[in-house]
């Protein structure tokens, strides 16, 4: 697809992505489902992911965020490494990172010294627990946002110990909020011609997502609890109702909701019972309440239950595993997953982009990039010349797949 006739949104915009695991490849992925080029600078060694309990060349994390990227392998290490690196920088549009603090700033890649030679740059970091308190330089992963930002001490059953939520679920909303505030910053950029410089962290991510329960708990002064497959203030809200082929939950806790679950299950008598009159009794009568929900449901399958819940206008789900999700009528219909090339001719069914856009078809993935791929051909379209090139893949500053470089594409 040429860019005179690239329809997608970011067609036009390059991206230079210094990026490892998943908050920041996974942002700079979105940019490039939405059309920017994104060029992923790597070490010899490549991305961290790529070792990541590793099932071949490319690891399931890898290719889980690297589509529609082309790779350059870069020796940081070494001078003439750092030069090309500053060279494709002060090209993009956006620079992406998510480096231990301090360590592209040591190697004149930070963004300061890039904004000020280009101020119209875009340059966004992710560290673990911001830039401002004692552990700006601490290593920080998602286990350690969800543990430090309050997330695992309400995860859990009621009397049991913390867990984590079953993915890495900061590293992911890090990467949407992240590809947000970049949006956000050349929406800008557009309008006034001024670059911007966007921090954002694990930890401060973390905390937002949970904004509903830290209003709560300001209101109430109570230190949020584990409390399970339930909501502590509504019931029945995302509690789990046993089939005949698994589990349901269901949200059924505003009066007439209720009211419509129990002539659902064919006990219209149980909205009056006083335990059950109102939401506030029904939360202190949860025990004895779900038994009575599930006595009108077990014997149902999942798919039957969720028929007849809804015929009755009762909000339920069915707890599905991931075979499942694959099949699933909705998932099917709206084509939430697609195929991408793993980088070793093996095509992958993942997740696209979280939205629609109508007017604008997007083209098939391009595959994950292998390290160093495409290095001689980005560093071609830079305006290196060939000999400078094959004094970069000599010296090692700059590595890819073939040994020599070729002349220029006439």
């Amino acid at each position: 697809m040429s860019q005179m006739s690239d329809t997608r949104p970011l067609a036009g915009i390059r991206v230079l992505e210094f990026g490892q695991f998943i908050a920041v490849p996974g942002a700079a992925m979105l940019l490039a489902d939405m059309g920017a080029d994104v060029i992923k600078v790597e070490s010899p060694e490549g991305d961290s992911a790529r070792r990541s309990a590793s099932l071949g060349l490319q690891s399931p994390m890898y290719v889980g965020y690297n589509r529609n990227k082309r790779g350059i392998a870069i020796d940081l290490r070494s001078e003439d490494g750092r030069a090309v690196a500053r060279e494709l920088a002060l090209g993009a549009d956006v620079v992406l990172q998510n480096a231990r603090a301090g360590t592209l700033e040591r190697l004149g890649l930070g963004a300061a010294a890039l904004r000020a030679i280009k101020p119209e740059l875009i340059y966004a970091s992710v560290s673990g627990f911001g830039l401002a308190g004692p552990s700006r330089a601490r290593p920080g992963l998602d286990i350690a946002a969800q543990a430090e930002s309050g997330m695992m001490s309400i995860t859990g059953e009621a009397g049991g110990g913390p867990l984590k939520v079953g993915f890495a679920v900061v590293d992911a909303a890090t990467a949407l909020a992240l590809c947000s505030a970049i949006t956000a910053a050349l929406l800008r950029r557009f309008r006034t011609g001024v670059g911007e410089t966007i921090e954002t962290s694990l930890l401060q991510v973390a905390v937002q997502l949970q904004t509903q329960i830290w209003s709560e708990f300001q209101h109430t002064g109570k230190t949020p609890a584990r409390v399970g497959n339930r909501q502590p203030m509504a019931a029945p809200a995302a509690d789990l109702i046993p089939v005949s082929d698994g589990f349901l939950v269901i949200s059924a806790y505003l009066e007439t909701h209720f009211r419509r679950l129990c002539e659902a299950i064919g006990r219209p008598t149980l909205a009056d019972d006083p335990r059950f009159a109102t939401n506030a009794a029904r939360v202190t009568n949860r025990a004895s309440l779900l038994p009575e929900i599930a006595a009108g449901l077990s014997h149902l399958t999942g798919e039957a239950a969720r028929e007849k819940l809804e015929s009755h206008g009762v909000v339920v789900g069915i707890v599905r595993a991931y075979p499942q999700v694959l099949q699933s009528a909705d998932v099917l219909a709206e084509g939430l997953f697609q195929p991408v090339d793993n980088g070793e001719g093996r095509a992958i069914a993942l997740p696209g982009l979280p939205f629609q856009l109508a007017d604008t078809p997007l083209p098939p993935a391009t595959p994950v990039p292998r390290i160093g791929q495409h290095s001689v051909a980005i560093l071609q379209e830079a305006g290196f010349t060939a000999e400078r090139i094959q004094a970069l893949l000599d010296a090692g500053a700059v590595l890819t797949e073939t040994a020599t470089c070729d002349a220029p594409p006439a």
